[in-house]
């Protein structure tokens, strides 16, 4: 659902027969895909599967201890399928625009300027800090209730700020389906690995600051939003 509305996003709001592209188009991609995702993670599913779309964010919580190792491989290969299917599934709807330039099936790409180590650093910064901010809302119950909704707000800022500049993707799942049908792969590794440097970094600086012990109580809040507590290494 998630790739099928960027896709479909980017489609009306970047090819010549749809809104025309620009930075205004960024901020209003941003705040659709946000709004959406603070929906997916509030609705049923999203509250019993814990809502993690980001590959990164599941790495990171297995590495706080606050996932299971067992389920993250079958995390992840949700989470790779679901961008290859959203984003195919978006070419079935609008037919041969979705891949045709500048569309190109929602691919990212940098900005002019920005070289594979300057996107690294960004997406990285990004998913470090997005694990700081959400371990200080998870430390306390409101904080829990609104984290969707920070998570949302977050995405959109990223989007609308980074998206013109390093590309603005800041999860793997996000690149991987689109890379793969446009016939760009070339920049997965930059789209991929920049996120998940980010998100394992983000996760060891709470585990500095707050204790291992406090960071892992975080962290599995945030693996069940809305949801009861649940012991590491439980299901």
């Amino acid at each position: 659902m998630l790739l099928l509305a960027v896709v479909s996003g980017v489609r009306w709001l970047f090819a010549p027969d749809g809104y025309g592209g620009g930075g205004t188009a960024f901020a209003l991609l941003g705040a659709g895909v946000g709004a959406l995702l603070a929906a997916l993670m509030v609705s049923a599913p999203g509250r019993r599967s814990g809502g993690h779309l980001n590959p990164a964010v599941t790495l990171a919580l297995w590495r706080l201890g606050a996932f299971p190792g067992r389920d993250v491989v079958p995390y992840l290969v949700a989470q790779l399928s679901g961008s290859v299917v959203g984003t195919w599934l978006a070419g079935l709807v609008w037919g041969p625009v979705v891949s045709l330039p500048p569309v190109s099936h929602a691919v990212v790409r940098p900005g002019p300027g920005w070289g594979d180590g300057a996107v690294v650093a960004a997406e990285a910064g990004v998913l470090a800090g997005s694990a700081l901010l959400l371990a200080g809302l998870l430390a306390r119950p409101v904080g829990r209730r609104v984290l969707p909704y920070a998570v949302g707000v977050v995405t959109a800022l990223v989007i609308a700020v980074l998206g013109p500049l390093s590309g603005g993707s800041a999860n793997p799942a996000r690149q991987f389906g689109p890379a793969l049908l446009s016939g760009e792969p070339g920049l997965l590794w930059v789209y991929g690995g920049g996120p998940v440097l980010g998100a394992v970094v983000g996760a060891g600086l709470v585990a500095m600051v707050r204790g291992r012990r406090g960071a892992g109580r975080a962290s599995v809040a945030y693996s069940r939003p809305g949801g009861p507590p649940v012991v590491p290494g439980r299901p």
